[in-house]
């Protein structure tokens, strides 16, 4: 059976993003000493809390497990975009699908 650290996993995605640990925190919403005790003491975090860290992370929990981080890679700005698109409903997904496809039209076209 494959076994995967998590807590590697963690340290990986947050020195990938020049974050700290307070950061990730704060982002996440959840108590710092929390995050540390997990850290340090190598304690395996809950499903909700992974998901907390996830979320603060602006990741999935299958781009967590993932074993090519693509969104770590992404600029500050895209991954904004991503965290923006993720909090829209349907309609205005395609909505602003439709005026990204119009800013690159009037691009190219220029």
């Amino acid at each position: 059976m494959y076994e995967y650290d998590v807590m590697e996993r963690i340290k990986e995605l947050c020195q990938t993003r020049g974050w700290t640990y307070y950061r990730l925190a704060k982002e996440s919403g959840i108590p710092y000493s929390t995050l540390t005790t997990m850290l340090h003491k190598t304690n395996i975090p809950s499903i909700p809390t992974l998901i907390k860290i996830c979320n603060g992370l602006h990741i999935s929990i299958a781009q967590f497990f993932s074993p090519e981080d693509d969104v770590a890679k992404l600029s500050a700005e895209q991954q904004n975009c991503l965290c923006l698109w993720n909090e829209l409903d349907e309609t205005s997904q395609s909505l602003a699908l439709a005026y990204m496809s119009g800013l690159r039209d009037r691009q190219k076209n220029n």
